[in-house]
């Protein structure tokens, strides 16, 4: 089983994940005062867009400033489940999602343990239950009613992959660098609060990409029809080759329920189980950081996650699990990406992010899209206007 984050990655009441992210950024740097491009945020998104920036324009500056160290938001705390779509499906104009995230990773040589056999969609009607590797019972009986594009892969080694390739090409990393505030203009001016520190620090610079998914509401102002949940998984111990055949995962493909109630999954390496299920909400949704899984309301769901998972099929009646945990997610009305120019910007600042559980290559190939919109490449697609 891989090692769970070390401290340095591990928010305060989100539990442990099973993922490790090995990255350090190499040297304690002066932070710049001015910069071509800033990138708020050091998850998957945020990453890739610095990389991409560099790799198209490595004349121009690059900083991510991180408020905690990264992949310590959702980036960190995924599952790991690789799909080719958006929550609402294939979009205008998006393009080959999987064919160019697998792109970016053999661009800048990322080794993320990725394994594309496929997804199953799961369901308690619909499909052909009799020639489905999944009969599980959850009030109904589940079963696979479609195979989509996508797989699995390693979340920890994805980010720290990234956060390589972005340092490599030149990109400056900075961890524990919270961005409380924005003024913009022709060059819009950053406050940004060091962690353990009283001073602030002002970092001017020409074009900004907020990519901190649930933690952007307030710095973006894109706060209505926007919905930050904690979401919460559990792993199981490693299971015999006998009971992952039996339970009809031997494919390694992941899964997730098209209908409710909702569950979610993935077997590791070691053939032990990642089952997710639950949202849990923070009293003020701007502040999901508050939430823990040791709270009344998450342990009672995680309890719950165990008792279905223990009930779905007499292979797992008497499974052990190892770890619980749980990682930020954004969603949206639409259920579609934000993905805009700020109004109040003037076409200097990019917010993206609420991938509604779509995230993990979504955000690495939007991350890119958005490095080259912020070069003026490309245009932003219609569908992802606040």
């Amino acid at each position: 089983m891989n090692s769970p984050v070390s401290s340095r990655d591990i928010h305060p009441g989100w539990g442990f994940s099973p993922w490790r992210v090995d990255f350090v950024p190499s040297i304690p740097r002066v932070i710049p005062s001015e910069v071509d491009f800033a990138i708020v945020g050091g998850g998957f998104t945020g990453l890739a867009a610095a990389a991409w920036l560099r790799r198209l324009a490595p004349e121009k500056s690059v900083v991510v400033l991180e408020a905690g160290s990264i992949g310590t938001g959702a980036s960190g705390r995924t599952g790991g489940m690789v799909l080719s779509e958006a929550a609402p499906g294939d979009l205008p104009g998006l393009g080959d999602v999987l064919g160019g995230f697998t792109g970016i990773l053999e661009k800048f040589g990322i080794e993320c343990e990725l394994s594309l056999p496929g997804a199953w969609e799961i369901a308690r009607s619909g499909g052909d239950a009799a020639k489905s590797r999944i009969r599980w019972e959850d009030l109904g009986t589940l079963r696979v009613v479609r195979e989509v594009p996508g797989g699995t892969l390693n979340p920890g080694q994805l980010v720290s992959g990234l956060a390589r390739a972005a340092e490599g090409l030149g990109a400056e990393i900075f961890e524990g660098h919270e961005v409380e505030s924005i003024e913009w203009g022709e060059r819009s001016l950053l406050t940004v609060r060091r962690a353990q520190e009283a001073d602030r620090v002002k970092i001017s610079s020409g074009k900004i990409l907020l990519a901190t998914n649930a933690f952007s509401l307030g710095l973006s102002g894109t706060v209505e029809g926007m919905h930050p949940r904690l979401t919460l998984a559990a792993l199981t111990e490693p299971l015999h080759v006998e009971q992952i055949e039996a339970i009809g995962l031997a494919e390694g493909k992941p899964f997730y329920t098209v209908d409710f109630p909702y569950l979610w999954g993935r077997v590791m390496k070691d053939n032990s189980v990642v089952w997710g299920a639950g949202l849990v909400s923070a009293p003020d949704e701007s502040e999901i950081e508050t939430v823990r899984t040791d709270g009344e309301e998450s342990a009672r769901m995680l309890a719950t996650l165990e008792r279905r998972v223990r009930a779905l099929h007499p292979a797992l009646a008497g499974v052990r699990f190892m770890l619980h945990w749980g990682g930020p997610i954004l969603f949206r009305d639409s259920w579609t990406p934000v993905f805009d120019w700020l109004s109040s910007s003037k076409k200097n600042g990019i917010v993206l992010g609420a991938y509604a559980g779509h995230g993990v290559a979504l955000s690495s190939y939007l991350g890119a899209w958005a490095a080259e919109a912020l070069l003026g490449h490309r245009d932003l697609p219609s569908w992802g206007r606040v």
